[in-house]
């Protein structure tokens, strides 16, 4: 089965937004696992508009499945994953001022750098993965620069999944295919929600896991935490 890790930035997003601790991050990171989730995401941006420093290493301390700390790997961030020792370091390229991460690795273009950052997160036994596009050429690189996984950028799916569900997701179940076989372990993720994500699920070969963060937070609004979780497991299931 595709494990579901939820990415609880939106519930710091709301917090921030009036300070305090309600709603406490820690707290629902704890209770997504009590209700089903099989991992925690976190992406703690430089200006700390959501999940804080504080925040990382507080839930380090508390999750219990699989902790995925995503990031630009930037001495700040690298710093973290030292300390912290999560299950999985996700690199992506955002900038510090990018809204949202909208697109995956040039691996080619910056294989020296991916491959000395990566080599210094696998030494301290962290699962990496590259946040990706379906590009193939990409792909390689990610597996000739260490990654051990790729996580693969599905906004441009989600996008086209309305009007043409099988022209959507080709590329990839092609992708998914050469990764695969190249030995990469696969991920997934943005604006994957309850529309699309058993499509995607079906069509792939193989999917280890889905980091859903924004559509999940939304529909828990309308149908509660635990609720929604157990909906997105659902869509899951092989």
């Amino acid at each position: 089965m595709t494990r579901l890790s939820v990415n609880i930035n939106k519930i710091a997003t709301i917090r921030n937004a009036r300070g305090g601790q309600i709603p406490n991050v820690v707290q629902f990171a704890i209770d997504c696992e009590r209700f089903g989730a099989q991992g925690i995401t976190v992406h703690p941006r430089p200006d700390e508009r959501h999940i804080t420093t504080e925040d990382t290493y507080a839930i380090a301390k508390v999750v219990t499945t699989e902790y995925n700390i995503e990031g630009y790997p930037d001495a700040r961030y690298l710093s973290m994953i030292s300390d912290i020792k999560p299950h999985q370091a996700t690199l992506v390229p955002d900038g510090p001022d990018v809204l949202t991460s909208n697109a995956g690795w040039d691996t080619d273009k910056h294989q020296s750098f991916l491959t000395e950052t990566l080599q210094g997160i696998a030494a301290l036994g962290v699962r990496t993965s590259l946040f990706v596009e379906p590009n193939k050429k990409w792909i390689e690189c990610a597996k000739k620069a260490g990654a051990d996984r790729i996580e693969l950028y599905t906004g441009p799916y989600a996008e086209a999944f309305q009007n043409n569900p099988r022209a959507a997701v080709e590329s990839y179940v092609d992708a998914i295919d050469f990764a695969v076989s190249i030995g990469l372990e696969i991920n997934a993720g943005h604006d994957l929600n309850q529309e699309n994500l058993r499509y995607f699920k079906q069509a792939v070969v193989q999917l280890d896991e889905v980091s859903i963060g924004h559509a999940l937070i939304s529909d828990a609004l309308y149908l509660g935490i635990e609720n929604t979780i157990q909906r997105y497991l659902y869509l899951l299931r092989d």
